[in-house]
């Protein structure tokens, strides 16, 4: 568990990096047309896997019993990522046509509730 640990705590960097980039890149294919493509869907499905991974090596270190004293805040921002990404995209078709700026919004989002998640630990 303590290998998972490490990981969960140098991935959470990861995502929060990868969410704030596709969050940026996203805002900017909304707004110049000419960077729209296959590549900026690549980037946040990226970016949302990871934060999804994060969550997942999360429940798991949780269900270990290993670590009972875990700020519960924490724990509460790894829900609110996970739901987040799920009411992203469930409202994928009720933004048509505002999709870059739905998910360039999410991915900065999720990389606020990551930074939050991280200073509760730290902190």
């Amino acid at each position: 568990m303590a290998a998972l640990r490490e990981f969960h705590e140098y991935w959470g960097w990861v995502a929060i990096a990868a969410n704030a980039l596709a969050g940026v890149v996203a805002l900017l294919a909304w707004r110049v047309q000419g960077l729209r493509g296959r590549w900026v869907w690549g980037l946040t499905i990226g970016a949302e896997a990871a934060i999804m991974l994060q969550v997942l090596t999360g429940v798991i270190l949780v269900s270990s019993g290993d670590y009972p004293n875990l700020e519960r805040f924490h724990m509460f921002y790894g829900f609110v990522a996970f739901i987040t990404v799920g009411l992203a995209y469930s409202y994928r078709y009720a933004m048509r046509g505002r999709l870059e700026l739905m998910y360039g919004l999410v991915g900065l989002f999720l990389m606020g509730v990551g930074i939050r998640a991280v200073l509760q630990v730290v902190g």
